[in-house]
């Protein structure tokens, strides 16, 4: 197994999560593969956020420890902006011009809506996500700039807090630029090693990433009980992959005009950060991969992808974006058709790019920044169960579909201002062994 590559052994592992799922959902195996199975994918997904804050903080803070002249900061962050809030309208654009052309909403049968009506209106996941968009709104319009300044970093690092523990990562790797060299360097030489350990702490858990996968897929199968709903959706479900699909291609024309390198290059050398996406559903999650990835196996420095990344887990969320214009348009083509018009659809672009920028990194936040925007054009809120539980049904395996977009569109991105800065070098992969010899 040593001589096949991660990315094909993660999709061995994937596809045979998926044969036990069914296997189990045919033998009523749900209670073994939840009490046995599940707790292995669980395991790998908080081995994964254990490092993703010590990672964030170690590379950030050598990152801009490292670019010697603060104005380096100021182009490098306006540039990265710049270009996700371009990919996240381009990925708005796309959502809504397939969900009105296609119009899957229309003509949906009446006793479909009232049967998903029944079943998931009143479900809990639905009325929690309602709960925490109407938290998320009844704050103040100032609320998100407050939230990026912790009182207390340690407390923001044990709760994720990813802008927080960026900010001060920020603050410090910008404070050690401002102090004589000679008195920064041993701090920058902490972090320094902190990332090299973190970095090998991410290749070691890579080992056991099939097997995690493996568990993963098999507890999502076994919560997809009622098919029936299912295939009801499927083309509204088509319409999101197909524009989730073309997000990834536009990425690939940026990757192959701008930044000169053939587009099944860069798929092969992200394609197992893109599994742990879609596995986990979450870019935070799947962030210490998208970095090792980006820096070892495609080239970026330390500097960019410790900066871009980071960034682009919180704020950049191309296929979260995509989905909901998607979203909100086929909710009004099947109970509010009369909502449909150009400028609650302009509202919508609008309100999904600011949306996306506040969306958690954790599964199905999508979901919750969607109820904002139903809001945002003056949705019933009589309608707004119904409209969520339409959705409901077929909202986890869109989830992993979109978290797919999300990281690919940070590692394109970092590829980008890489390229434009001239710190996009020929790759230098490490494997978890490279120093075993030495000391076993």
């Amino acid at each position: 197994m040593k001589k096949i590559p991660l990315h094909w052994k993660i999709i061995i592992g994937m596809l045979l999560g998926i044969i036990f799922g069914f296997i189990m959902n045919a033998v009523s195996g749900q209670k073994f593969v939840a009490d046995w199975i599940a707790p292995f994918g669980t395991i790998f997904i908080n081995l994964l956020k254990l490092i993703a804050v010590p990672l964030i903080l170690a590379s950030l803070i050598k990152g801009i420890s490292d670019l010697k002249d603060i104005s380096k900061i100021r182009d490098m962050g306006l540039r990265t902006i710049s270009i996700y809030i371009g990919t996240t309208m381009v990925a708005i654009v796309i959502g809504l011009s397939i969900v009105n052309l296609v119009k899957p909403g229309t003509g949906m049968p009446a006793d479909t809506i009232e049967n998903i009506k029944l079943k998931y209106e009143n479900d809990a996941g639905v009325v929690d996500k309602i709960n925490m968009a109407t938290a998320t709104k009844g704050a103040g319009p100032l609320q998100p700039l407050v939230d990026i300044f912790p009182s207390n970093i340690i407390q923001s690092m044990g709760d994720t807090k990813m802008l927080q523990v960026i900010f001060f990562a920020l603050f410090v790797g910008i404070c050690l630029l401002l102090i004589p060299e000679e008195k920064a360097k041993p701090m920058v030489d902490i972090f320094d090693s902190l990332n090299e350990v973190v970095m090998k702490m991410v290749d070691v858990i890579m080992l056991f990433a099939p097997y995690a996968v493996f568990a993963l897929m098999a507890n999502v199968i076994i919560a997809f009980d009622d098919t029936e709903i299912l295939l009801k959706l499927l083309q509204y479900a088509l319409c999101v992959v197909a524009g989730l699909a073309l997000m990834i291609g536009f990425y690939l024309l940026l990757v192959r005009i701008y930044a000169k390198k053939s587009p099944l290059w860069f798929l092969n050398r992200i394609s197992p950060a893109q599994l742990l996406a879609f596995s986990t559903s979450s870019s935070a999650a799947t962030l210490p991969v998208t970095m090792e990835r980006v820096e070892e196996h495609i080239g970026v420095d330390k500097e960019v992808s410790g900066f871009v990344l980071p960034v682009g887990a919180t704020v950049n969320m191309d296929g979260t974006s995509l989905y909901q214009g998607i979203a909100a348009v086929f909710i009004m083509q099947v109970i509010w058709p009369e909502g449909l018009g150009f400028t609650n659809q302009l509202v919508i672009v609008l309100t999904a790019l600011l949306a996306s920028i506040g969306s958690a990194a954790v599964p199905s936040a999508g979901m919750v920044m969607l109820v904002i925007v139903l809001e945002s054009i003056n949705f019933p809120s009589e309608l707004l169960p119904i409209g969520l539980a339409l959705i409901f049904a077929v909202d986890r395996p869109l989830d992993m579909c979109r978290t797919v977009v999300n990281v690919t569109g940070d590692a394109t991105v970092s590829m980008l201002v890489a390229k434009s800065l001239d710190k996009l070098h020929e790759p230098h992969p490490k494997e978890w062994d490279d120093n075993y010899h030495a000391v076993k």
